[in-house]
């Protein structure tokens, strides 16, 4: 059985994730949600994503996917972070290593697309505001996803989305 991929992003309403090598936008109540959400998962992300954050996150291991085979995410141990050439050798080793864990596509925009086809949940911080930026996520397209829960908040909302089955037309797969 092929393992659970969910992406989890913070999207501004122009689609907007990324500027200029971080994000443009933060809140405390999100950074915990993303940690809620996430731990003792294992995070996929581009270089440049894990480079924006600093250091492998606690209680998550981390795949940094990278062309450059120099490339060693700082002083981490391999339990905590590793890299990957591809998004197809990540989910080969989530699926030998770590088959018993939830995996979360967590940036950036390039790997947001390469994954989309293999997710099955998305886990969307929209931010009610519009920032300029340089990197966007994918667009969310309501033939393929189905909003399943929501939390409105002043200045973002959490919103979950399902994959609507291609079996059963207008059915949710279930968790």
């Amino acid at each position: 059985m092929p393992q659970k991929v969910i992406m989890i992003a913070a999207v501004l309403e122009n689609g907007v994730i990324g500027a200029e090598g971080d994000q443009p936008w933060s809140h405390p109540d999100d950074f915990a949600h993303f940690k809620d959400l996430t731990m003792r998962g294992v995070l996929i992300m581009g270089r440049k994503t894990y480079e924006a954050i600093g250091r492998p996150l606690p209680g998550r291991q981390t795949l940094v996917l990278t062309r450059d085979a120099d490339f060693k995410p700082g002083d981490a141990p391999p339990d905590q972070a590793r890299t990957v050439a591809s998004l197809e050798e990540a989910f080969e080793l989530t699926a030998t290593e770590f088959a018993d864990r939830k995996v979360w596509i967590a940036g950036g925009g390039e790997i947001y697309r390469q994954a989309m086809d293999r997710a099955e949940r998305l886990e969307i911080t929209h931010v009610h505001t519009e920032l300029p930026g340089d990197v966007t996520f994918p667009e969310i397209d309501e033939a393929v996803w189905a909003e399943v829960g929501r939390t409105d908040r002043d200045e973002f909302s959490w919103v979950t989305y399902k994959r609507i089955s291609a079996a059963t037309p207008g059915s949710l797969e279930s968790d």
